[in-house]
């Protein structure tokens, strides 16, 4: 059983993410959203995939893209830390989001990377071992252990599906 990360175990702005998860054992957590995440999307609709609820903020199938984007980050910098103590640079969402193309594609098959790419950090994150998770590394100027990035990565999911059911439905 992987216990909830300590507070030096992630960044202070991180902290709304992890307090965000319930008690229940993170893997367990993470790979529950995968279907409930997944299953929400589709049960939105191709036609909700372009709504954006005020002008200059992102579009439904933009916010999954960012999900996507942030749950490849989270698994490198899980991957990274996990084999050494190292420093990452940050993730600029907002740089991401200028040269992605999420708009263009279908809500469908973001959902559906969206859920394959969290199939795919799962086998890594079930493989750490307790010295690999207690781990830390250097993410965005900040500290953060391989735990408290499992923690993050379903705060952050749990924090825009969130925002997705109370400013875009």
């Amino acid at each position: 059983m992987i216990n909830r990360p300590q507070p030096n175990e992630y960044p202070p702005y991180a902290s709304g993410y992890v307090g965000l998860v319930g008690n229940d054992p993170i893997l367990d957590i993470l790979e529950h959203q995968k279907e409930i995440t997944y299953n929400f999307l589709i049960r939105m609709g191709e036609a909700k995939g372009d709504f954006s609820y005020e002008h200059g903020k992102w579009t439904v199938k933009q916010v999954v893209g960012h999900m996507i984007d942030a749950e490849r980050t989270f698994a490198y910098r899980a991957l990274c830390f996990s084999r050494e103590a190292i420093e990452l640079p940050g993730f600029d969402q907002d740089l991401y989001m200028e040269k992605a193309t999420f708009n263009a594609r279908s809500l469908e098959d973001l959902a559906n990377e969206l859920k394959t790419t969290r199939s795919s950090n799962l086998y890594l994150f079930k493989s750490f071992n307790e010295e690999q998770l207690l781990q830390k590394g250097i993410a965005s100027n900040n500290p953060v252990s391989v735990r408290g990035i499992l923690y993050i990565a379903a705060g952050h999911e749990m924090h825009h599906i969130k925002i997705l059911k109370e400013r875009y439905l």
